[in-house]
């Protein structure tokens, strides 16, 4: 199969494919759609030749969740689709950052913005749509944005977070704007929704389902104004925004303006290239526009007059064109029911079909409206669902099928408690990624998962906004018999362990993430397992590895801990609790001049200054001068000390100074999970050492260490693991288990789950015997030596290029071609 290159636009080759085929299918447009046809393509020819040109500088990513990025301060590369790996075992060339210019069908051949011609025996237009921006005057001023990519969230985000940006104001109350307002108003900034029609997501829902989630959006914060035109954005002196002017005369002042009224389908090209062009790129049944080499799918396409801007029938597309493309099928698409089933300003909705008819049933109640729709010959034509979203698979399916209800409201009250059991093999159970029950079934039985990450992983279903997974937990417990044991893997998609990965990185000596990725294969479909794969390979090697920082979560990158509005809270070093007058005027300087909004005292002794903008963390790093007190990290945390002997009458042990020694120690140091310690001077326990990870505890003649300690949603008194004479004792065995946690603990495995696993004895055995001991302590001194205790020094040096910019897109660093025993 051909080797993955991720090529800008300007780079060189050509599209490849392995063995004697001859057949070139060329994908234009990187999106969903593109994405969707690849794989339906690649699962029924794995031969034959695939080049799939993505239009920005980045692989295939969820643009239905983008208000991620936005309302949750995500990162841009979470909504990514499918890793880079993915494409290269897969034998897919990308080219990121590649335009199409002019498609000759006739000759078969398409030319890049560079010039480069590629030829191809079939293409697929998957070029999708752009925002549509209505002829209102003034949209063209700075301060108004769009909401339609990653780009368009960072714009909007750095407008709100901008001193005079006051008010902010979408226009458009669908599915979209809603989304847009809602991430507006999750970072603090008043917003108003300003509608043209009667209600919002008049495309979706009737007036009464309307009604009910208007006061919901408005106990957000959230102001809506209905049957409102806007007739001009002004902008201000500075020619930036200022506000509107609506068609009744009145204006509301604004600092921001965001457009969502819709999409238009993006179809130039094909236009230029002489295919049939509507409102869309006109295709028939089979997916092929008006020349028999070149088909379209999704948002671009036009089909029976309808261009679809849903994602369900993107999916339903991609596989009559794969069938056409690879002849595996003789299947058309007669169309998609409209549907939906999503969070609204975080309240469920599921709709279908039509949202009135001749005949309706409604059942209503607080914040609950649920309602069918039949026809004149008893078949159900739709389906609104708010609030209460049970059953809604069995009504979707319903809707679909056109199934006979002669009594509507039993068909709604047994949805009420229908079971995934009782869904038809072809009801759809994840939309985001079109994953129908039957598909899900197959795929455990076939592949005997065990795990709802294993089904996940597998079929993706879940893998989108994730509403769908305990259906796919109820579906895998069904298929198996009963309860569901979760099975441990680091890597659900291969199958793997920590033990077996940790096998493959002592036998092939391995450094990296990418190494792994090409010797077993782990996090090349899905690309989840990265980050505990990141951890494995830096704990064998005692630090001594590549790193890799694509494969860390955005707090490791940016070594801050990331807040629901995207910006991020710092924590310095107080080792033991303990800081001084110049530390803490420095944390007030730095405070004050960067208008952080808050200041805490955390439960770990610690000051944490939360509201930081990410393009400001290396500045504030700099004038605090002080260590990251890692508090972002699957790491030592913080040792929390009470005053010991050093202040207290009751003291039996010097707890603040044997605290530092231990933070010190310990600091720097990346662990399965996150782990916090204390040390108290004696058992009345004023720094609550027995709900600690690690615990040290002073009594009369000695030291008690205690491990798996917790006090969060578990409360959990740690085991006595030892009583030692000397708190150098006391130290060397909080160490030995520390380094022995870290060899041992599965990925995310809090010290009191691994505890409560393996046991206390057998701790001990291996943490207590003096020569075990001895070989744990060397190696957390060979681990320590090779740390970096202070990432934040990388304020000097990033990692990336765009490490501290607002959205982190610098390309990742994969291996090339198959891992190791695939197929060539």
């Amino acid at each position: 199969m051909a080797a993955l290159r991720i090529i800008t636009d300007g780079g060189t080759g050509s599209s490849g494919g392995s063995g004697p085929d001859p057949r070139r299918i060329l994908v234009i447009g990187g999106g969903i759609a593109g994405q969707a046809v690849v794989e339906r393509v690649r699962e029924r020819d794995t031969h034959v030749a695939i080049t799939l040109l993505c239009g920005e500088d980045r692989l295939p990513y969820d643009r239905v969740s983008l208000s991620r990025i936005l309302a949750e301060g995500e990162d841009a590369s979470v909504l990514q689709l499918r890793p880079e790996a993915w494409y290269a075992d897969r034998g897919v060339d990308v080219r990121l950052g590649s335009r199409v210019t002019a498609l000759d069908a006739d000759a078969g051949t398409a030319t890049l913005a560079t010039g480069e011609v590629l030829t191809f025996d079939r293409a697929v237009l998957c070029t999708g749509s752009d925002a549509f921006v209505p002829p209102i005057p003034g949209t063209d001023a700075p301060g108004v944005e769009v909401f339609r990519g990653p780009e368009d969230c960072e714009a909007i985000a750095a407008a709100v977070t901008a001193a005079d940006a006051g008010r902010a104001v979408v226009i458009g109350g669908g599915l979209l704007g809603l989304e847009a307002a809602y991430g507006i108003a999750t970072l603090g900034c008043p917003v108003t929704v300003v509608h043209l029609m009667d209600r919002l997501m008049e495309r979706q829902l009737d007036a009464g389902a309307a009604a009910l989630l208007a006061p919901a959006i408005e106990g957000l914060g959230v102001d809506v104004l209905l049957e409102t035109s806007t007739t001009s954005i002004d902008a201000g002196p500075d020619g930036r925004v200022a506000g509107l002017t609506f068609a009744d005369g009145t204006a509301l002042r604004a600092g921001l303006v965001v457009v969502a009224v819709g999409i238009k389908p993006q179809a130039e090209l094909a236009r230029a290239s002489g295919l049939a062009v509507e409102r869309g790129i006109v295709v028939d049944d089979r997916m092929v526009t008006s020349h028999p080499k070149v088909l379209s799918v999704g948002e671009c396409a036009q089909h029976r007059g309808v261009c679809h801007g849903i994602v369900a029938p993107i999916h339903e597309q991609a596989a009559v064109a794969a069938d056409t493309l690879t002849g595996a099928a003789d299947s058309a698409y007669l169309g998609s029911i409209p549907s939906a089933k999503l969070k609204v300003m975080g309240v469920g909705l599921v709709t279908a079909g039509e949202a009135s008819g001749e005949r309706e049933v409604l059942v209503a109640d607080a914040g609950v409206y649920r309602k069918l729709v039949v026809d004149a010959e008893d078949r159900v034509v739709g389906t609104v669902l708010l609030g209460d979203t049970r059953g809604a698979e069995l009504l979707l399916e319903a809707v679909r099928s056109g199934l006979e209800a002669p009594d509507p409201l039993a068909l709604l009250a047994a949805a009420s408690a229908a079971t995934a059991a009782e869904l038809p093999d072809a009801a759809q159970i994840c939309n985001c990624n079109g994953v129908c029950k039957g598909d899900i079934l197959k795929a455990i039985t076939d592949g005997d998962l065990g795990s709802t990450q294993e089904v996940v992983s597998v079929t993706r279903a879940g893998a989108g906004c994730g509403s769908c997974k305990p259906l796919v937990t109820e579906l895998l417990a069904h298929a198996r018999g009963g309860a569901v044991e979760e099975a441990t893997y680091l890597c659900p998609c291969k199958k793997l362990t920590r033990a077996d990965i940790a096998g493959h990185v002592r036998d092939g000596g391995l450094q990296s993430v990418s190494e792994i990725a090409t010797a077993c294969g782990a996090g090349r479909d899905c690309g989840a397992c990265k980050p505990g794969m990141a951890y494995l390979v830096s704990e064998i090697n005692g630090n001594q590895h590549r790193e890799e920082r694509h494969a860390r979560f955005i707090n490791d990158r940016v070594h801050a801990n990331i807040q629901n509005d995207g910006t991020f809270s710092v924590v310095p070093r107080m080792r033991g609790g303990v800081t001084t007058p110049a530390e803490l005027r420095r944390i007030a300087d730095v405070a004050d001049k960067y208008d952080i909004p808050t200041v805490k005292v955390t439960g770990g002794q610690r000051i944490d200054l939360l509201g930081v903008r990410k393009e400001d963390l290396p500045a504030v790093w700099e004038e605090l001068d002080m260590p990251s007190g890692h508090a972002y990290a699957k790491s030592v945390r913080t040792v929390k000390t009470c005053v010991g002997t050093t202040h207290c009458r009751f003291g039996l042990g010097d707890a603040m100074g044997v605290g530092i020694e231990l933070e010190t120690a310990m600091e720097g140091l990346y662990t399965p999970a996150k782990v916090k310690a204390a040390v108290t001077g004696c058992p009345r326990n004023c720094a609550e050492a027995y709900v600690k990870d690690i615990g040290l505890v002073a009594v009369e003649g000695g030291w008690e260490i205690y491990v798996g300690g917790a006090a969060g949603a578990s409360v959990r008194k740690g085991d006595l693991l030892a009583t030692v004479d000397t708190a150098d004792e006391a130290q060397r065995v909080a160490l030995a288990f520390l380094q022995y946690y870290r060899e041992h603990a599965d990925y995310l495995e809090r010290t009191y789950t691994y505890m409560e696993r393996v046991g206390p004895e057998a701790v001990q055995a291996e943490v207590l015997d003096p020569e075990k001991q001895e070989e744990y302590l060397e190696r957390y001194r060979i681990a320590k030596a090779a740390c970096d205790p202070d990432p934040w020094k990388e304020r000097h040096a990033p990692a990336t290029p765009k490490q501290f910019a607002s959205l982190d897109t610098a390309p990742a660093l994969l291996p090339v071609g198959p891992p190791a025993g695939a197929e060539a």
